[in-house]
């Protein structure tokens, strides 16, 4: 059966119209009245960490929010630890925001080590930004294509072992089998390994614990630039610039493979309809920004915005395909 993954491509979200009743003119709203959190749900070093500190850098910077923001780490199964905490005790916390990743949905769907708790559990604010999934070695390794390393887990899928920052059917671990799958492996044969967080993940391979990596692309960008890393493949539909501009795609390597990955900002449940407007308007604000703009050219990452309403129309089309990715895996529970 031939099986194209299109479980996290982009979808076109399109919205009628608004119509044409007029607002009546609200009270004006106080809201932020004290300092301000980002959760990161994972260690620090990862794509979540580094989105999380971004956003915090670029509101501060350009004073688009005048209380002081922290970023904190919540590590801990792929980030079921902190939704389970999240989505009952701080489901009116207007002041705790989280980012997130396919994971929020994967997590809820899959078979292991899933949790009760999902996107509806929260108040989905924005997507901020879209990065594609990537499979690494150490600058040491033998293995310079991905086919090399495929043949070898082909000839003995327990021979190497595969690591991710994300727990057992989560994002990082469906990208690292993904290729493989697409390549005839089992994908229940694959030794994966799971940390807490894409820098404790890279901390593995760089240390002879791992042997290959399983992640997205613009989290190993500092790596690559340091020499310490080499990416055998991206899984986009086409080469990705800056320091990774010479990384071939899976497709150029054989594998019809493609794994895009949103990242986006959220807020409680019961978020106060003063504070959802407050970060829907600074968040606008925030990715027109020439700050912002500034930071993605940075961290080789591509803006993707889409406001609430739309952000939270996509999830719902993407939980859905997601579902059947994880069946088509046997991963779904």
């Amino acid at each position: 059966m031939s099986w194209k993954v299109t479980a996290v491509s982009v979808l076109a979200v399109s919205l009628a119209a608004c119509g044409n009743n007029a607002a009546k003119p609200a009270s004006k709203s106080n809201y932020p009245e004290k300092a301000l959190s980002i959760i990161a749900p994972s260690g620090a070093g990862g794509g979540w960490d580094m989105t999380a500190r971004t956003i915090a850098k670029v509101l501060t910077e350009t004073k688009a929010v005048d209380k002081p923001i922290s970023v904190e780490n919540k590590p801990g199964g792929g980030g079921t630890v902190f939704m389970a905490e999240y989505a009952t005790k701080d489901i009116k916390d207007n002041y705790k925001l989280f980012v997130s990743s396919p994971p929020i949905l994967i997590n809820h769907l899959k078979k292991e080590g899933n949790t009760p708790y999902g996107y509806q559990d929260t108040t989905p604010l924005a997507q901020l930004t879209k990065d594609y999934g990537a499979v690494a070695v150490a600058a040491n390794s033998k293995y310079k294509d991905l086919k090399s390393l495929l043949d070898d887990m082909k000839a003995d899928p327990t021979k190497l072992t595969v690591a991710g920052g994300s727990a057992p059917g989560s994002m990082d671990h469906l990208v690292s089998i993904l290729p493989a799958f697409k390549y005839g492996i089992d994908p229940k044969k694959v030794k994966y390994v799971s940390y807490d967080g894409g820098g404790e993940a890279v901390t593995a391979l760089l240390g002879g614990n791992a042997d290959v990596l399983g992640t997205d692309a613009s989290s190993l960008d500092q790596y690559v630039k340091a020499g310490k890393i080499r990416i055998l493949a991206v899984a986009a539909p086409a080469r990705l610039g800056g320091s990774l501009k010479d990384v071939p795609t899976m497709k150029e390597q054989g594998v019809d493979a493609e794994f895009l990955i949103w990242r986006g900002i959220f807020g409680p449940k019961d978020m106060s309809a003063d504070a959802k407007k407050y970060w829907e308007d600074t968040i606008k604000q925030m990715v027109e920004s020439d700050a912002w703009k500034k930071e993605m050219q940075a961290n080789s990452w591509q803006t993707d915005y889409k406001k609430a309403d739309d952000f939270k129309a996509f999830l719902g089309q993407q939980d859905t395909q997601l579902k059947d990715m994880l069946t088509a895996l046997g991963m779904q529970k």
